[in-house]
């Protein structure tokens, strides 16, 4: 009986050793199958996630191409492409209170001369040139009877020398013979000088003269495409066309507008897309550059910091913080940024 009883403690003992081994088995289970659901629930929302911005990716991918195919499907009206024209037009002016020509000059005459030069050059070469030109030549009277070896000389770094040295004396021939050695204020009269077209026309009706005029050059029949005012190429046929979208009195202002735009923001081969002020409005954005901080370093002239084309230009230009460009052999101002 003894023997009994003393056993009945031992057993009592070793069960509970027992479950306490059972329940310690049995809590890393429950811990591993906790872990597991949680990774598990985890990867379930990573995936619904990851599906649910697909979705909506694809969705707005959807959007964007309907709202183009739609665009493409209702052209522009007339009165729409007015409209958006002229508040372009607005916001240049904005941007450019000082867009001004970027020719330097003193007279007609000078300006005459700097302009049938400027072809196949920049304004900045042109104007570099032309200050021992004019020292030297200062009336047409003077020019007509220049030696063209001395004056092809003078006018060699703005490039074809030879044909730009017979169109100036050419003019300044027939400025001399045929209008009393002034410049004439009227198309008509000014197409009929040698080198001069409507472009380098308009140019000095609307800058020396006061007269409106628009003027093409390749900046501006550029972005007037980009902005699809029009899909001419021919000069003339672009300067029909944007000006029946303008009043006259616009003209002048708003070809110096476009042109500072495309010399500064949107340039020919990579558009400053993410620094344009007029990005909303232009139906080529994305042609260039939309990342602001890589945009912002393809600004040119006073937008990024560097001098201008002209050396004497107006006080308004300076005063907005325009740097005035160097003599020729000079070395460039350091830029400033913005």
């Amino acid at each position: 009986m003894k023997k009994a009883v003393a056993a009945e403690p031992v057993k009592k003992a070793a069960a509970a050793k027992s479950v306490k081994k059972k329940a310690a088995a049995a809590k890393p289970v429950k811990s591993v199958t906790k872990t597991a659901a949680a990774k598990s629930a985890k990867s379930v929302t990573k995936a619904a996630a990851a599906k649910s911005a697909k979705s909506v990716t694809k969705t707005a991918a959807a959007k964007s191409a309907k709202s183009v195919t739609k665009a493409a499907a209702e052209p522009e009206s007339r009165t729409a492409l007015v409209r958006r024209a002229r508040r372009i037009n607005r916001e240049l002016a904005e941007v450019y209170p000082y867009a001004h020509p970027e020719l330097d000059f003193e007279n007609p005459f000078q300006l005459l001369v700097a302009t049938v030069l400027s072809a196949q050059t920049t304004d900045l070469r042109v104007n570099q040139t032309t200050p021992a030109l004019f020292a030297k030549y200062p009336t047409p009277e003077d020019l007509a009877a220049a030696n063209p070896e001395e004056v092809e000389e003078l006018i060699r770094p703005t490039g074809f020398f030879r044909a730009k040295t017979k169109s100036i004396m050419g003019l300044a021939a027939a400025l001399r013979d045929e209008f009393g050695g002034e410049v004439p204020g009227r198309l008509e009269d000014l197409v009929k000088l040698p080198g001069v077209g409507r472009k380098t026309a308009f140019v000095v009706m609307g800058n020396a003269f006061g007269r409106p005029g628009i003027t093409v050059d390749t900046h501006f029949g550029r972005l007037v495409r980009r902005w699809k005012w029009t899909q001419e190429t021919d000069p003339d046929k672009v300067e029909k066309a944007v000006g029946e979208l303008f009043p006259k009195s616009d003209w002048t202002m708003l070809s110096h507008r476009v042109i500072f735009h495309g010399r500064r923001i949107c340039h020919a081969r990579k558009p400053a897309c993410g620094a344009c002020p007029i990005a909303p409005l232009c139906p080529a954005y994305g042609e260039g550059e939309t990342d602001p901080e890589k945009a912002k370093k393809l600004l040119k002239y006073e937008k990024g910091g560097f001098p201008g084309q002209r050396l004497k230009p107006p006080q308004s230009y300076l005063d907005a913080g325009g740097i005035p460009a160097p003599p020729l052999g000079a070395a460039a101002p350091p830029a400033t940024g913005e």
